[in-house]
């Protein structure tokens, strides 16, 4: 079976990547690189850097024939959102239908969506949030990630295409950017071992649901061949604060430095955490990976690859 995974060098998509290979799936990844890693690509895939926006795609498609897509390429900063409606929309809807459109003509069996539990549902009238809650996104981010959730229901109607929408808590692990705008984990971790004091912007008690990234792949393998054209949250349950994440970095680092506070930023919602029981029943998945191992493994990773930097700078590669 032959795979085609879009962002397939960012965080999770590179780790998806690594699983379908690990099973002996032959997989061709696009990514344009710009949030992208080209160290996060595995040797095995075979690699187009290209937009998803752009007429390339098609070609790509022609190729590669691929049997199933994961679609995880996309804007996923919910600030940058704020600030450029018209990017994100852009890359998140245009580029998305782009992807299921070369997917339909080239006769695609599926397509697995990483979708969001954070920014589709709006601020929670319940939680833990379940698939029936209502949609009431408060950015353009979560806004064009519903959209193309209606572009795939509407394709699967029209078309017979069958897709799956995995639902996003806040995925943290190895290989995530500690240098963007997105990942608090990354972020704290990076900040931490620099030595410096990492912000929380609004007052430390905006919660979110951290799966790490193991468990979201898990997820992902679960439903090449299983639940067609249903929508699942994959997180924990659990609201975690901002300062309670801000401990748990700071306890697996050993540091003892506390945070700086900002204004909360524009379009974040305060509360969420995920009612996964509908892909627990269906198809058995769970979380397994606690928030404190996750997070130790996470600066261990990070760890390693700051000496490894540190290394390759000075021209002493570390073994």
């Amino acid at each position: 079976m032959k795979f085609l995974v879009t962002g397939g060098a960012g965080f999770i998509g590179s780790h998806v990547v690594d699983a379908l290979l690990g099973h002996g799936y032959e997989v061709a990844v696009i990514d344009d690189l710009s949030t992208g890693k080209r160290e996060n690509l595995n040797p095995q895939a075979t690699f187009y850097n290209v937009d998803i926006v752009s007429t390339e795609v098609a070609d790509i498609f022609a190729e590669e024939r691929p049997h199933v897509v994961y679609h995880h390429a996309a804007q996923m900063d919910v600030r940058r959102a704020v600030r450029e409606p018209q990017l994100d929309a852009m890359v998140n809807v245009v580029g998305s239908v782009n992807i299921l459109e070369c997917g339909r003509r080239s006769g695609v069996r599926k397509l697995i969506y990483a979708s969001t539990g954070g920014a589709v549902y709006g601020e929670p009238a319940y939680l833990p949030v379940d698939e029936a809650h209502p949609l009431a996104p408060l950015s353009p981010y979560g806004l064009t990630k519903h959209a193309f959730e209606s572009y795939l229901a509407l394709y699967g109607r029209l078309y017979g295409v069958p897709y799956t929408v995995l639902r996003y808590p806040n995925v943290y692990g190895p290989r995530q950017n500690p240098h963007g705008e997105a990942g608090v984990v990354a972020i704290f971790i990076q900040r931490i071992l620099a030595g410096d004091r990492p912000t929380i912007f609004g007052d430390g008690k905006k919660t979110r649901d951290y799966t790490y990234i193991d468990d979201v792949v898990a997820a992902n393998l679960l439903v090449i061949n299983r639940g067609d054209n249903r929508v699942y949250n994959v997180g924990w349950g659990r609201e975690v604060s901002d300062c309670e994440i801000f401990s748990t970095v700071r306890d697996a680092v050993g540091a003892t430095v506390e945070p700086r506070f900002d204004q909360k930023r524009p379009g974040e919602i305060d509360r969420i955490c995920l009612d996964s029981r509908k892909i627990q029943g269906e198809l058995g998945w769970q979380p397994r990976v606690s928030l404190q191992d996750g997070v130790r493994e996470t600066v261990r990773w990070q760890k390693r690859a700051t000496l490894h930097a540190m290394a390759a700078k000075t021209g002493n590669p570390q073994r």
